[in-house]
């Protein structure tokens, strides 16, 4: 079963149409440069809103597998390890999610369980890093120099391929509408995360896209909600 994450959301209509429709987990930008950013604040208030609806758990064999709801996810860029740990107790994380030059020493001072970490393939030798992270999955972004992710571009598909024999895939990386049946059938990862490819504008969702984001993957795996 592939997964499905909304990644840079901002508003709670957006939070609560992603779950309607049958999204896995939604994240939270909290890296104030990203034109994506909410504020602590404003991500507690879309989770409580996502509560007081009250949607289910996710479905049975998502790696995005909390106990009490869909997943939440917050994304950070080389924070400082207790603001991390505070928004997590903050907001009520599941998952924090690593865009930076995190190393396996920073990500050992939290839970493996809870970390995803990115890694933005260039070349072969970057996937000899890999082992030494205990983390709960990897995410592979597109390489762009001094930009942590959210660009739109495509990332290096043959090199996440290989990620799969050290943890689980995220696949990430300007996914849309156009392209996300050839992600599937090349890469064939656990989950996908699409952010840029499912906006009106950076931070505001497109309902009827994420719409057919979730048909595309649940068609592509005979996955059909009752």
């Amino acid at each position: 079963m592939v997964s499905i994450k909304v990644c840079g959301i901002t508003r709670p209509q957006d939070a609560i149409s992603c779950l309607e429709l049958g999204v896995d987990a939604i994240g939270f930008i909290f890296y104030p440069p990203s034109p994506r950013y909410v504020d602590p604040q404003r991500a507690r208030e879309v989770i409580s809103a996502l509560q007081e609806a009250g949607f289910l758990p996710p479905r049975q064999g998502s790696i995005f597998n909390a106990s009490r709801r869909p997943a939440i996810c917050g994304v950070f860029v080389n924070e400082e390890v207790e603001v991390v740990k505070s928004l997590v107790h903050f907001c009520g994380l599941d998952f924090i999610q690593l865009h930076g030059q995190e190393s396996p020493a920073y990500v050992r001072k939290f839970p493996p369980s809870m970390v995803i970490k990115n890694f933005p393939l260039r070349a072969p030798e970057d996937l000899a890093t890999l082992k030494e992270y205990r983390i709960h999955a990897a995410l592979v972004d597109a390489y762009v120099p001094h930009l942590p992710g959210g660009t739109g571009k495509t990332a290096n598909w043959r090199l996440a391929r290989e990620v799969k024999k050290c943890f689980p895939l995220i696949l990430s990386g300007g996914l849309n509408e156009k392209n996300m049946r050839d992600a599937l059938r090349k890469v064939a990862p656990d989950a996908v995360d699409v952010n840029s490819g499912v906006e009106i504008s950076p931070g505001l969702k497109d309902k009827e896209k994420i719409r057919e984001i979730v048909s595309i993957v649940h068609e592509a795996y005979g996955l059909f909600r009752t």
